[in-house]
């Protein structure tokens, strides 16, 4: 049962936001009682916190296969777009958005355990694209790392990129064309546009 109420709650949370769904409304969705919650978590933060390290395992088991398939350095970028965009759906809220302003302790847990992981995971994509000479050989890999986590983070910004004419998976895939198109050589740009041009069949 505390797995079911941790995948409820998570898509409720994602598409509804953290501070919109009650214990109620998740109650209500489940056809439980909400003292039957109340035996698994003792209160709304402690759930979320459930939610939001569960989501983020899944994330990053996933991301994981996929870095582990030795894909070409740019192909592996979309597919971690695409499989982001799965797990995370077309929110219809802010949940990011609420979840900073409302429970910013687990907010700034989640967001060091991302940051950590993906600098990991960007580092190791940079050092194989300049290795493979798909990205420029004057890089610094820390450096382009902490920009691209800036500006993924950034995209969650319902101030800077207003959900109405921002919708994700465009969003995504813009920020993504914007971040290789600087750090791309003269042959990454042939397999980036050719990944573009397939996108758009």
């Amino acid at each position: 049962m505390k797995e079911q109420i941790i995948d409820t709650a998570c898509e409720m949370f994602l598409q509804l936001g953290f501070k919109s769904v009650t214990m109620d409304d998740l109650a209500e969705r489940l056809g439980i009682s909400k003292k039957t919650i109340y035996l698994h978590f003792k209160n709304k933060t402690e759930l979320i916190h459930e939610c939001t390290c569960n989501l983020f395992e899944k994330i990053s088991l996933g991301i994981t296969c996929i870095t582990d398939q030795g894909l070409n350095p740019i192909e592996e970028l979309y597919e971690i777009k695409k499989f982001a965009l799965t797990h995370l759906k077309d929110e219809k809220s802010s949940p990011q958005y609420q979840l900073r302003k409302y429970y910013p302790r687990i907010f700034e847990s989640l967001n060091e355990q991302k940051f950590a992981m993906m600098k990991e995971c960007v580092l190791k994509n940079i050092n194989r694209g300049m290795a493979m000479g798909i990205y420029r050989a004057n890089l610094d890999p820390g450096f382009v790392a902490r920009i691209y986590f800036a500006g993924v983070t950034s995209l969650n910004d319902e101030d800077l990129f207003p959900k109405s004419d921002f919708p994700m998976p465009g969003l995504m895939d813009h920020y993504l064309e914007y971040h290789l198109r600087g750090i791309v050589t003269p042959d990454g740009r042939k397999v980036l546009n050719k990944i573009i041009n397939s996108n758009l069949e």
